[in-house]
């Protein structure tokens, strides 16, 4: 499904929209946020900061059908310092992007970690795996990942600094978190106990 990339305007009442979730998770630092900027404000302020609550971004789309879609994406804002996100994080998640930074080994191995948790929660949602900060060697395009194959995700090649593949990164997981939400699985247990806790 291809996105235009624009500010919706859209008078339907809220409960006709159809807003999807979409989570990003990774080792602190490795530019979770910066993407995210990158994507929605198209802009780049180098400055690396942490925060302590999380981030929730919202943005409106619209599909070339004409389809409106509210998209929320959630960021851990520093909570991964902890090794652990709380298990709401991942509540009604329809997709997730899982970065790592190509200049810090120690976060590629990580994703073994952060896939795993992930699993726990919502065990059929689309990942997408982002390899950030390519502006510091393009060399590692052609390089392939282990981790990418044995799990068989897609991989982006981006940088949140000169905004290489960021649009894309993000547009395909909308997608994928779209698709999702139509036809979800059925066995994605903390979104039913969750829902069981509302109810």
């Amino acid at each position: 499904m291809s996105l235009k990339v624009k500010k919706l305007i859209d008078n339907k009442p809220d409960d006709e929209r159809k807003p999807v979730k979409v989570i990003l998770l990774g080792d602190s630092a490795v530019g979770k946020s910066k993407l995210v900027e990158r994507f929605l404000m198209q802009r780049y302020v180098p400055v690396q900061m942490s925060t302590y609550a999380l981030t929730l971004f919202h943005y409106d789309f619209v599909t070339e059908d004409d389809e409106a879609i509210d998209v929320d994406i959630w960021d851990t804002a520093g909570q991964e310092r902890f090794s652990t996100m709380h298990p709401a994080y991942y509540h009604e998640a329809h997709a997730c992007i899982l970065v790592f930074d190509v200049t810090r080994k120690a976060t590629y191995k990580n994703l073994e970690k952060w896939l795993g948790e992930l699993r726990n929660y919502r065990e059929h949602i689309p990942c997408i795996v982002a390899c950030n900060k390519i502006d510091t060697d393009p060399s590692v395009v052609n390089k392939a990942f282990a981790f990418v194959e044995k799990h068989n995700l897609s991989l982006f090649y981006v940088s949140a600094a000169d905004g290489t593949n960021v649009v894309q990164l993000l547009e395909s997981a909308i997608s994928e978190a779209v698709k999702y939400k139509k036809s979800p699985k059925k066995d994605d247990l903390m979104s039913q106990v969750l829902g069981f806790i509302k109810e």
